[in-house]
């Protein structure tokens, strides 16, 4: 599985272990009934807020105890609570140039062999309960989650790292600095990208149940599809989750899961994006019945094209598609806009460039001869159009694209409507001196 932005194998190189057996021999204050006596937190909270600081934690302390002294290694024990802050334990050293360590309760917190409470496990009221407390680090990496469960997973030089799952059935492994800090960078990684029994990987939630959700997505997308088969396949940078679903009737669809974890749409197979292609359907076959559609919606927007190849643009507008085509029976391709209740429109590959989209099958070269008979139309046949330069558009919609002639001679600047492919004037280059700088291609520069 690939995991987008995320070198774990390297950022677990160090990894820390709580030291629960090292304070074994540390000199302990009488404990009071809720196990912590006033003499305790009154040494804590003398303290503790300096060796805070030392550490460099994001923690504003609210209440701490002293745990005890090692007095091999001198170092000392302190249970802090922050508000805000993740409460834990703070160790010292016996040399004050030395950081305190920190470890979180979560960690501390991890019964010994014999399934008794760690020496370290935090008691203070406002660590009660140290799962919820990762409430503000789940929400500062953008996920919807309420958290079901959590567990400690460790710790490297840079990152903390803990596992989730969520009421909702997600599963995250969360990824924040160390000391963990709400207030830096933190990525929730969903459970699906670690393979069980790797380096990293998931303990509170199954794969099967983390799936689950991907029936709820089908259901909300709209299609006639019975689920037979299903797959995570990757994570976005932008928190946004992928999953292929293969469907009774034989088709698939690549689903995209927002961070929100609602449905941000679902892609027919013969469209999925680079690097979330369909496996467990036959992509290459919905990729021909696709073509056929749009060469079918072509021809009826008044493009005649055989279409060999197509790219889909992200879509701007509801129930539009828009789309580059390569044809196998002509040598310009365009872009196409087809829209759900219309006939569409395609534009040649240098006008969409007014529109905001650009060709990568067409060259220009090609592209340039309808610019040519456009010129022809306008009483302009002399100029056989070589290159061409989008200038931009004014903001009544109107585009303005500049083109140089094959003889050397001045060329002309078209004038294009607002979603049109058909110039309605030309202009010399002396009279669009004021639009855009006027005219720069180097036949141009001396007007005409």
């Amino acid at each position: 599985m690939k995991i987008i932005e995320i070198g774990l194998a390297a950022a677990l190189a160090l990894f820390v272990a709580a030291p629960a057996t090292s304070v074994m021999a540390a000199k302990k204050p009488a404990a009071s009934a809720d196990g912590v006596d006033a003499k305790s937190r009154e040494k804590g909270m003398a303290e503790a807020p300096a060796l805070v600081t030392a550490s460099g934690l994001n923690c504003t302390v609210t209440d701490a105890r002293w745990i005890g002294a090692d007095s091999k290694t001198k170092q000392g024990y302190y249970e802090i609570a922050c508000s805000p802050g993740l409460g834990g334990v703070l160790i010292s050293n016996a040399d004050p140039a030395t950081p305190p360590a920190y470890y979180p309760c979560l960690e501390t917190g991890k019964p010994t062999p014999d399934g008794k409470p760690g020496p370290l496990a935090c008691k203070l009221p406002g660590n009660a309960d140290p799962v919820q407390a990762l409430a503000p680090l789940v929400a500062k990496s953008g996920v919807t989650c309420t958290i079901d469960k959590a567990r400690s997973i460790g710790a490297s030089t840079k990152n903390t790292f803990f596992e989730v799952s969520c009421t909702e059935g997600a599963g995250y492994i969360m990824v924040a600095s160390f000391p963990a800090d709400a207030n830096k960078e933190v990525k929730a990684n969903t459970c699906l990208a670690y393979e069980p029994g790797g380096n990293l990987y998931c303990e509170l939630t199954t794969r099967e149940a983390q799936l689950a959700m991907v029936d709820t997505l089908a259901a909300a997308s709209g299609k006639s599809c019975v689920v037979t088969d299903k797959r995570y396949i990757l994570t976005a940078q932008s928190g946004s989750i992928y999953f292929e679903v293969a469907c009774q009737d034989g088709k698939g669809y690549v689903l995209e899961r927002a961070s929100n974890g609602s449905l941000a749409r679902a892609i027919d197979c013969a469209n999925a994006p680079g690097g979330a292609e369909c496996t467990l359907t036959d992509a290459r076959e919905a990729k021909t019945e696709q073509a056929g559609l749009y060469s079918r919606l072509a021809a009826k927007a008044g493009f005649p094209c055989a279409v060999e190849k197509y790219a889909l643009f992200p879509t701007r507008v509801a129930r539009q598609e828009v789309v580059e085509l390569k044809c196998s029976d002509r040598p310009d391709g365009g872009v196409a806009v087809f829209d759900a209740d219309g006939p569409g429109r395609v534009y040649n590959c240098i006008v969409a460039e007014l529109q905001g989209y650009g060709c990568s099958f067409t060259p220009k070269a090609a592209s340039v001869v309808k610019i040519s008979n456009d010129l022809k139309a306008l009483g302009k046949g002399s100029c056989v159009v070589s290159d061409a330069r989008i200038i931009g558009k004014t903001e009544s919609g109107d585009g303005y694209i500049e083109v140089a002639c094959s003889d050397g001679l001045p060329g002309w600047v078209l004038n294009y409507a607002a979603k049109s492919d058909t110039p309605k004037e030309v202009l010399s280059c002396r009279q669009a001196s004021g639009v855009g700088g006027g005219c720069k291609m180097p036949t141009n520069k001396s007007g005409g």
